[in-house]
């Protein structure tokens, strides 16, 4: 999450309807590296204040979880948190614990500590480079929920050794997402929220008459193209691929998304969308089954129903849908 400067807009557009059912409201803040946008029917006009309100709370978590300022909550954490137990804000704890339920259920494919690798690798500072096995394996050594000491009676975070650090790049935008629902909802009965292109937040079912809201799902080889599309209701989604953020080296593509279990970029999959009730779980979800592949999608959406993935394989000319949500609808595009 890059600093950038704040700025806020309101637009009306018009829809595909009639003048007076078919404009939108948008309101918009530049944060966490993107834009983070509220979309109403025009008649939620009253919401506007509530959506200004709510991305506030974005300007807020950026600054308590980014990596890339050095006043921030985390990078306190980062900087003495070997040294001993380090008391973090409630809401940050709570952050953590999800981190680590969420990285035993999918095995590790999710890790909130897998920062050193992508620092390795050359991701931080999107300079990348392939670092040697030696330095992969001093990187893994401060990898995983064992090097996270929480205590729950006193809120503090201790780290297990020098080196590791924790990171919310996989999760902290859906984080956010879910932090502005809850605020937007006091004043709003339906809304679309999106940070950047990666994860959406359906508050309601959109428009009056509508089954929900209509997204698009990009095709993650092909920007010109959809890969699927969705009708969302009071539900999220989140897509992770590495067509965006990669690099090639002697021939060979290496893609920004490691795989925490091996230390090596993931392969694969080319990309995959996720539909959870909570934009956390999302984002952190295509995450890990862009690492895990579909064996661990199929077996974490028999476990859990209600969590849904779009997966393109790596060489598959066409996407699988797993597992169901009610509250979602998907329509694979052929083309």
């Amino acid at each position: 999450m890059q600093t950038v400067k704040r700025r806020e807009f309101l637009q009306l557009t018009p829809g595909r309807r009639a003048l007076s059912a078919g404009y939108w409201l948008h309101v918009s803040r530049s944060a966490m590296a993107c834009r983070f946008e509220v979309t109403m029917p025009a008649r939620e006009r009253a919401g506007v204040e509530a959506a200004r309100e709510a991305l506030d709370e974005v300007d807020r978590l950026e600054q308590q979880l980014t990596v890339y300022r050095e006043s921030s909550e985390v990078s306190f954490v980062n900087r003495h948190a070997a040294d001993g137990p380090v008391p973090v804000e409630s809401s940050l704890f709570e952050l953590l614990r999800l981190c680590v339920e969420l990285q035993r259920e999918t095995g590790g494919a999710f890790d909130v500590t897998s920062g050193p690798l992508s620092r390795c690798w050359g991701f931080m500072k999107r300079e990348g480079r392939v670092p040697d096995a030696r330095e992969i394996e001093e990187a893994r050594a401060c990898v995983g929920n064992e090097q996270l000491i929480l205590d729950a009676e006193t809120l503090t975070v201790r780290f297990a050794r020098a080196g590791v650090e924790i990171n919310f790049g996989s999760i902290g935008k859906g984080y956010a997402l879910d932090c502005v629902a809850a605020n937007v909802r006091r004043g709003v009965r339906s809304a679309l929220l999106s940070a950047g292109y990666s994860s959406l937040r359906a508050v309601g079912g959109g428009d009056a008459g509508q089954r929900g809201w209509l997204v698009g799902v990009r095709h993650p080889r092909d920007k010109e193209r959809r890969l699927a599309l969705l009708r969302l209701r009071d539900s999220a989604m989140s897509t992770s691929g590495s067509e965006e953020q990669f690099f090639e080296h002697e021939g060979r593509r290496y893609g920004h998304v490691i795989d925490p279990r091996t230390g090596y970029p993931s392969e694969g999959v080319s990309g995959v969308t996720v539909i959870a009730q909570s934009a956390a779980h999302s984002d952190a979800l295509a995450t890990a089954f862009f690492v895990g592949g579909r064996g661990l999608a199929e077996e974490y959406c028999a476990r859990h129903p209600g969590v849904v993935a779009v997966m393109l394989e790596s060489g598959a000319e066409r996407a699988v849908v797993i597992g169901g949500n009610e509250n979602c609808e998907v329509e694979l595009i052929d083309e």
